[in-house]
């Protein structure tokens, strides 16, 4: 059975999350539903990371095996077609190998956070990023991160409910700066724990505000201990914004 990578973008405000639940809207059920429209087939759905409610993507991969070979310029404007109005666009398909996949096979994840640092409440953009009223001090929040950055164990910015083997990540990069009111946090690692990066943007934020030292950050991840960790940053802040792959892959 043919194989296709499709790389898809995403508003995540109306969603329960990527992965599929009962209570409610999943991404991944809506692509779903929409290959059955397409095709009359329902393949399971295999996604790069399990985004959840809220949280928006510009570059979410997954794969699907279909029944038979489709030009891939047609998977693309059919699934476009069958998902509206849902706010999610397959920006790309491209036919792959059969051993592709599309969690297993990644070697990074990129994502952003982003903070808007202003008084005034967020109109348009309220779903869209984290709004903080109090100055932040971004060089702060920069060089707090970098205590974050390598090998550790995680368990203080880590959910209760995850369901990792290991607590143990390498978190690749962990970048803070300001333009002008937006506060961009990237985060880069080969794959996260649940609510890590959200968990971590929550502790920067404290940083920011004069409230933690940078080396308070560091003693958080250092007690390896849930309740040392600051207030988890929203979900609709977050982006998946890359997924990369051996051989060029990445999108």
């Amino acid at each position: 059975m043919p194989r296709y990578k499709l790389t898809l973008e995403y508003d995540g405000t109306p969603f329960v999350g990527w992965q599929l639940q009962e209570n409610g809207p999943s991404v991944a059920g809506a692509l779903g539903e929409a290959i059955e429209r397409f095709t009359g087939e329902r393949p399971d759905v295999s996604g790069a990371g399990r985004t959840d409610a809220g949280v928006h993507a510009f570059g979410q991969v997954a794969h699907i095996d279909l029944a038979k070979e489709w030009d891939t310029d047609t998977v693309r404007d059919a699934l476009n077609a069958h998902l509206r109005p849902h706010p999610i666009a397959v920006i790309a398909a491209e036919r792959v190998a059969d051993d592709f996949h599309a969690r297993f096979s990644a070697t990074a994840r990129h994502y952003h956070y982003r903070i808007v640092n202003r008084r005034a409440d967020l109109a348009i953009e309220r779903e869209r990023a984290w709004r903080i009223g109090k100055p932040l001090d971004a060089s702060a929040m920069h060089e707090a991160a970098q205590k974050l950055v390598g090998h550790h164990d995680f368990t203080t910015f880590r959910s209760a409910e995850c369901q990792a083997k290991s607590p143990q990540k390498t978190l690749d990069r962990f970048d803070v700066a300001r333009e002008g009111e937006d506060i961009r946090i990237e985060a880069s690692a080969r794959s996260f724990l649940h609510h890590q990066v959200r968990s971590m943007v929550g502790s920067l934020a404290l940083v920011g505000e004069g409230r933690w030292r940078v080396d308070d950050l560091a003693k958080a991840l250092e007690a390896k201990d849930r309740s040392a960790c600051g207030p988890v940053a929203p979900a609709h802040g977050l982006y998946l914004v890359r997924v990369d792959y051996a051989g060029g892959l990445s999108k």
